[in-house]
């Protein structure tokens, strides 16, 4: 069988995907574009020509990160609105959870932005929005709703990250405990000011 030459598109997409990997395991610094590079098959010359810097790269990644986790939030809300989408994107939430290497590359572009790095911060900042804005759109509820909602993903986000499923000890029990309906009512603008 003959070999089939990827397109530049292809290639891109397939460093990313292998990117993602190192990234979201070792950070910015410490991912290896070598090591990126010898997993996709291709010189480290060939990485920088499709990225430009190892922080392009990365950027990328935790971009498409955060994307993944928007496109899912949003078909799995499908035409519900209010509290009904939010329940959706919730049980949605919940099981991209096991998708550790999406978790982890937002929480890795998070410690990064975090790391005072303005450009990463920037960019991170910028793939928050959009998720931020895809599911108040979507819901069409208060900002106050929207920040809740997005606050127990955090939570979830840590959680998860921690391992917290595998910790029996009484805080973390009571970290994992579900949250029940009509918890939140006494949250409004008034009270959250």
């Amino acid at each position: 069988m003959p070999l089939t030459r990827m397109t530049a598109q292809q290639r891109r997409e397939q460093v990313l995907r292998v990117a993602e990997l190192e990234f979201a395991t070792r950070g910015l610094h410490g991912a290896s574009t070598e090591t990126i590079a010898h997993r996709a098959g291709i010189t480290q010359t060939y990485v920088f020509r499709l990225f430009s810097t190892k922080r392009e790269l990365f950027l990328a990644c935790v971009d498409a990160a955060f994307e993944r986790l928007t496109l899912a939030l949003r078909a799995a809300a499908a035409d519900a609105t209010g509290v009904d989408a939010l329940a959706a994107m919730g049980r949605e939430y919940n099981a991209m959870l096991a998708d550790r290497t999406t978790l982890l590359l937002q929480l890795q572009g998070m410690a990064a932005a975090a790391a005072g790095e303005p450009e990463i911060r920037d960019a991170v900042r910028a793939s928050f929005g959009r998720l931020w804005q895809a599911v108040s759109d979507t819901a069409g509820l208060d900002p106050v709703t929207i920040k809740t909602f997005l606050a127990f993903g955090m939570l979830l986000n840590t959680s998860a990250a921690l391992g917290l499923a595998d910790v029996d000890e009484r805080w973390a029990r009571q970290a994992r405990t579900r949250i029940k309906p009509g918890l939140f009512e006494h949250v409004t603008r008034e009270t959250n000011r």
